[in-house]
């Protein structure tokens, strides 16, 4: 099974930017985390996207479709007030939980608006770098039983 893990704004600076709030740990070592694990795990592939650009996510959801069985997105900050992006989730037509690092609902108001949550099959919140990998084993779950 094939599962996009795509990175939104901000996130590329995961691991210094606020570590009390975000961890220490990069991107790149999530990631790095991620890939052993599924490998590990044995019947799931990760290939991964991270932008700044919400013009290539969505891009990047569109052409998702044609190699992935499924997505697991952390969009940051886009995750609050992008049309746009839930727009290209649903266009995409693909199964996406969506993940977030810290909790958002125990966060600021702003960020208890969550667009693109109702057009995911999921969210994963506040469980930190594991968010991922809960959030992938979810996908995976959802999509295996639609398998059979």
């Amino acid at each position: 099974m094939k599962i996009l893990v795509l990175n939104g704004i901000n996130l590329c600076m995961t691991g210094t930017r606020d570590p009390g709030t975000y961890g220490n740990v990069s991107l790149d070592d999530i990631n790095k985390g991620l890939k052993a694990w599924a490998e590990e795990r044995g019947d799931i592939e990760l290939s991964f996207f991270s932008t700044n650009y919400e013009g290539a996510m969505a891009e990047k959801l569109y052409s998702a479709r044609k190699e992935f069985d499924g997505i697991v997105m952390n969009a940051g900050a886009w995750s609050h007030y992008s049309v746009g992006l839930r727009d290209a989730i649903v266009a995409a037509n693909i199964p996406v939980v969506e993940v977030h690092m810290t909790n958002v609902y125990a966060r600021e108001e702003f960020r208890h608006t969550q667009l693109l949550a109702g057009v995911c099959i999921g969210q994963v919140s506040g469980f930190g770098a594991d968010s991922y990998r809960l959030g992938i084993d979810a996908v995976a779950r959802y999509i295996g039983s639609r398998k059979k």
